[in-house]
């Protein structure tokens, strides 16, 4: 068993997650076996759906009609691709959604890759550089935690575009936590009111994949602990940690 696929499996059910974390990779060669991306996709971001049951690589092409993705993963761009580019900026200026003075504050991968090879973290054949991980807020908790004690630090919360998280988390070495953006709800159906995006670098994976093990079974006993004396609080109780710890191991 690949350290990818235990890796996924630890932080699968460690945080209980609906759907199993997803890897992108950035290279300018193509594994061997790994298919080509057939088809259209409405933006860059819709192939972390797509990534969910299968390993799958895109060129720039493959992210054409989503010139603001090809824009933050730093693809190579046709003429009509930079001309997209402009007029989607021209319109997210007039209406104040993206100011000129906003743009240079979206992060830009600061490799320019010729291919993103994307699927399962358990069946990449790569290294990922970036995985996705679509998680509730309570999830997001328990990452937050682990972002603290391995970063020093907490992760940014950003918001529009949601695809900005991948260079986010590629340059900066450290995770991040997406809101999202109007555009990755409307294209991703897992993309749901009460979902975010968490990035984790690639090269953090190993020591996020233990911490969030061990934060996770913290977090569960804790969580117990914290109801009995809510419980014995409202029962009229005051009880000390001592006592609350004994009711907590009684309780098995």
């Amino acid at each position: 068993m690949s350290s990818r696929h235990e890796a996924s499996r630890t932080l699968t059910e460690s945080l209980h997650l609906k759907q199993a974390p997803v890897a992108i990779c950035l290279t300018d060669s193509l594994p061997v076996g790994v298919p080509s991306w057939s088809g259209h996709a409405p933006a860059g971001c819709r192939f972390w759906q797509e990534a969910s049951t299968r390993v799958f690589a895109t060129a720039s092409p493959d992210h054409g009609l989503c010139s603001i993705g090809q824009y933050t993963h730093n693809l190579g761009m046709s003429e009509a691709n930079s001309k997209d580019l402009t007029d989607a900026l021209k319109v997210l200026g007039e209406l104040t959604y993206v100011r000129e003075q906003d743009i240079p504050q979206i992060p830009v991968l600061a490799s320019k890759p010729k291919h993103v090879v994307y699927g399962p973290l358990a069946d990449i054949p790569l290294d990922p550089d970036v995985v996705i991980l679509f998680v509730r807020a309570d999830q997001t908790l328990i990452l937050s935690e682990a972002s603290q004690q391995i970063e020093n630090g907490l992760p940014p919360a950003m918001g529009r575009p949601a695809c900005a998280v991948v260079p986010q988390a590629k340059n900066t070495g450290r995770s991040a936590l997406s809101l999202g953006c109007c555009g990755a709800r409307a294209y991703l159906d897992v993309l749901s009111d009460d979902i975010a995006l968490y990035a984790i670098p690639g090269a953090s994976l190993n020591a996020f994949t233990e911490r969030v093990a061990a934060l996770s079974k913290a977090n569960g006993i804790l969580s117990k602990f914290h109801q009995i004396r809510r419980r014995d609080v409202e029962a009229g109780k005051t009880p000390t940690i001592e006592e609350s710890l004994a009711a907590l191991q009684a309780a098995g």
